[in-house]
C-alpha cells in the first residue's frame, strides 16, 4: 500500500482520535454534524425543559416572591454562562474539546438526577398548605440549589466547546468547507431552538399539569440520549490539539513587554518562528497589525547576546504570534461588552415575560389554559423560521449587492439584531399600556384578578426576540470563533457567552435598583408583586433606552475594529535575517499589514 497523498489530510492542524492527522475523505465536514447537532438539540431540550418554567417553580414550590424569584433565576442563569470559562479553559489548555465535552456531562446528569429526587422524593418536596403556599425547610432548599448550581457547572463545560467543537469539522483551508462553517452556527442555533420548541411545549405543559418531578425528570433522560449521541459520532470527529495555558500565554506577553517598556518599538527586529507552524501548538501564524504597539514590545528582540539567548524563556521574549493573539482577544472585549444589554433584554423572557404572561387570559377553549412560560415557543418558531430565510434567501441576496459570500459581515449582523431587539422592549411596553388601561377600566387591581387580554398578545414581543438571536446570537458565534486565536477558540466562545451572564446580573442589578427606588415613601413600586397596581411598562422604556445607547456606542466600537488576518508562509515581503543557533528566525522587519477591516 503506499502512502497517503498529504492532499487528503486537512490542512488547519486537526487529528483524528487517535492523534493522527486528520483524513477529509473520511472524517468531519458534514458527515460528523448530525452526531454533534442531536446532542445540542438535546442538551438544550434538557436545560430549557428545566429553566423556562423555573421562575414559576421557585414561586410556587420554593415560596419566594415576584423579584425574588426572578433574582434567583437570573442570578442561576447567569451562572450558567459563566462557568463556560472553567470549561474553556481546560479545552484549549489540556483536555481539548472532545474529553472536556464528555467529562462534563457526567457533572450534568448528576444535577438533573439531583433535581429530580428533589421534587419528586418525600421527604425532599416542600410542605404547601391548602391555599398553595409552600415553606421549604433549609435542606430542601439547599437540595435545589445544589442540584441548580451543579447543572450550571456541567453545562459550563458544554456550552462552550460544543460550538467551537462542531467547527472544528470543517477545514479553513478548503474553500469549500469553509462556506459550509458559516452555514454550520446557523443550523447549530436551528438544532437549539429544535430542543427549546420542545421544552417550553411539552415539557412546561407537564410541569404545570402532571408534576415537577416528571417535568424534571424527562430533561434527565433527555440528557442521557445527548451524551450517548455524541458518543456515537466519534469515529468521524476532528479534533484540534490543545495548546497549553491560554492564561499563560498572555501573562507571558505581559510581562515581556514590560519589562521592555523602554525600549522603543521600531518595524524591525521583531521574533518570530521560522518555521510554517507558529510556537503555539495547533495555532498557526498571524499578521502582524499595528494597534496596540506597547505589546510589540514583547516580540522585541535586543540586538545583544543575552537578549538573543533570552528566546528560550516566553517570559522575556515572546514571538509576534503570541503578541497578536493577545492583540485579537483585546479587540474582541468592546464587542463582547456591546451584548451585555442585549442579553438583557433576552433575559427578560424568562422573568418579566412570563409575570406579565400570568396576569393576562390564558385560555384556549374552555378546558384549557396556556402556562405564561409556554409563550416562549413563539421566540423559538421564530428562530425556527428565520434561521432558513437567513441562510437560504436573505445571504444570497445581500451578496448579490455586497459580493460577500456571508452576505453581511459579521459586525454588521450583529448590529441588526442590536436594533431588532429595541422593537421587542417597545411592543411589550405597548402591551403593558393596554393591560394597564384595561385594569383601570375594569377595576380589576386584586392580585389574583386576570386582566381580559388575550396572552397571545405577548406573541409579538417573543417573535421579534426570536429575530434577533438569529442576528446577534448566531452573528457573536460565528464571530468569537472565526476572530479568536486559533489556540483560543474555546475560551473566547465562552467569553461570548458571558454576555448572556452579565445580562442577567444587569437584570438583577436593574430590578434591585428600580424596586429599591420605585418604592420609596410607602408606594408600589413599578414591579410589585401584584403587578395589576404596578408600572411594568416603565421598566420596559428603561431597556428600550439602554438599547438605544447600547447601538450608538457600538456603532463606534465597530467602526474601530481590526479583523484578524492569518500570516501566510512564506511571507512574501518578510525580510529575513539570519537564523540562530536555537532554529529561531530573527527577522529584520516582519511587515504584516494591519489587517483593516473585511470580511472574508
Amino acid at each position: 500500500m503506499g502512502e497517503v497523498a498529504p492532499e487528503l489530510y486537512t490542512q488547519d492542524g486537526t487529528v483524528d482520535i487517535k492523534g493522527n492527522p486528520a483524513l477529509k475523505e473520511n472524517t468531519g465536514n458534514w458527515r460528523a454534524c448530525p452526531y454533534i447537532l442531536a446532542n445540542e438539540c438535546c442538551e438544550r431540550l434538557a436545560y430549557y425543559g428545566m429553566s423556562t418554567n423555573l421562575v414559576n417553580f421557585m414561586k410556587d414550590r420554593m415560596g419566594m416572591a415576584n423579584a425574588v424569584a426572578a433574582n434567583n433565576v437570573t442570578n442561576w442563569s447567569g451562572t450558567c454562562y459563566i462557568t463556560p470559562l472553567i470549561g474553556a479553559f481546560l479545552a484549549d489548555a489540556y483536555l481539548g474539546r472532545f474529553w472536556t465535552i464528555a467529562s462534563f456531562m457526567i457533572i450534568y446528569i448528576i444535577g438533573l438526577a439531583l433535581l429530580t429526587m428533589a421534587t419528586s422524593v418525600p421527604g425532599l418536596i416542600p410542605f404547601c398548605a391548602d391555599k398553595g403556599v409552600c415553606d421549604p425547610t433549609a435542606g430542601q432548599s439547599a437540595a435545589v440549589f445544589v442540584a441548580l448550581y451543579l447543572i450550571a457547572l456541567g453545562t459550563g463545560g458544554i456550552k462552550p466547546c460544543v460550538s467551537s467543537f462542531g467547527a472544528d469539522q470543517f477545514d479553513e483551508h478548503d474553500d469549500k468547507e469553509r462556506k459550509s462553517k458559516s452555514s454550520f452556527f446557523n443550523w447549530f442555533y436551528f438544532s437549539i431552538n429544535i430542543g427549546a420548541l420542545v421544552a417550553s411545549s411539552v415539557l412546561v405543559y407537564v410541569q404545570t399539569h402532571v408534576g415537577w418531578g416528571w417535568g424534571f425528570g424527562i430533561p434527565a433522560v433527555v440528557m442521557a440520549i445527548a451524551v450517548g449521541s455524541f458518543f456515537v459520532g466519534t469515529p468521524l470527529y476532528r479534533h484540534q490539539r490543545p495548546g497549553g495555558s491560554p492564561l499563560t500565554r498572555i501573562a507571558q506577553v505581559l510581562v515581556a513587554a514590560t519589562r521592555k517598556w523602554r525600549v522603543p518599538v521600531s518595524g524591525d527586529a521583531l521574533y518570530e518562528t521560522v518555521d510554517k507552524e507558529s510556537g503555539i501548538e495547533g495555532s498557526r501564524k498571524l499578521e502582524h497589525t499595528e494597534q496596540f504597539r506597547f505589546l510589540d514590545k514583547a516580540a522585541v528582540v535586543v540586538d545583544t547576546p543575552a537578549d538573543r539567548m533570552a528566546s528560550s524563556s516566553p517570559w522575556r521574549l515572546c514571538t509576534v504570534t503570541q503578541v497578536e493573539e493577545l492583540k485579537s482577544v483585546v479587540r474582541l472585549l468592546p464587542i463582547w461588552a456591546s451584548g451585555i444589554v442585549f442579553a438583557t433584554v433576552y433575559g427578560q423572557m424568562s422573568t418579566m415575560f412570563v409575570l406579565q404572561g400570568n396576569t393576562l387570559d390564558a385560555s384556549m377553549g374552555p378546558h384549557f389554559a396556556i402556562p405564561a412560560a409556554s409563550l416562549s415557543i413563539f421566540d423559538t418558531l421564530s428562530v425556527i423560521a428565520w434561521v432558513p430565510v437567513y441562510d437560504q434567501i436573505l445571504v444570497p441576496a445581500v451578496r448579490s449587492f455586497t459580493g460577500r459570500p456571508r452576505g453581511f459581515t459579521q459586525l454588521q449582523r450583529m448590529g441588526i439584531g442590536l436594533v431588532v431587539s429595541m422593537f421587542a422592549m417597545l411592543a411589550a411596553g405597548v402591551l403593558e399600556l393596554v393591560r394597564l388601561r384595561s385594569i383601570a377600566t375594569h377595576r380589576l387591581y386584586a392580585k389574583d384578578d386576570i386582566v381580559p387580554i388575550s396572552i397571545f398578545w405577548q406573541v409579538p414581543q417573543y417573535f421579534i426576540i426570536g429575530a434577533a438571536e438569529v442576528f446577534t446570537f448566531v452573528g457573536q458565534l460565528e464571530f468569537f470563533y472565526d476572530q479568536a486565536p486559533d489556540a483560543m477558540r474555546s475560551m473566547c466562545s465562552a467569553l461570548s457567552l458571558t454576555t448572556v451572564a452579565l445580562g442577567n446580573y444587569l437584570s438583577t442589578l436593574l430590578v434591585t435598583v428600580v424596586a429599591k427606588i420605585t418604592t420609596r415613601g410607602g408606594k408600589e413600586g413599578w414591579i410589585p408583586d401584584n403587578l395589576n397596581v404596578g408600572h411594568l411598562d416603565y421598566f420596559f422604556w428603561l431597556l428600550a433606552g439602554l438599547s438605544l445607547a447600547n447601538f450608538a456606542v457600538y456603532l463606534l466600537i465597530a467602526s474601530w475594529y481590526t479583523y484578524k488576518k492569518t500570516a501566510e508562509y512564506p511571507p512574501p515581503d518578510a525580510v529575513k535575517g539570519s537564523a540562530s543557533a536555537d532554529g529561531h528566525q530573527y527577522p529584520h522587519a516582519v511587515k504584516g499589514s494591519s489587517a483593516g477591516v473585511h470580511d472574508e
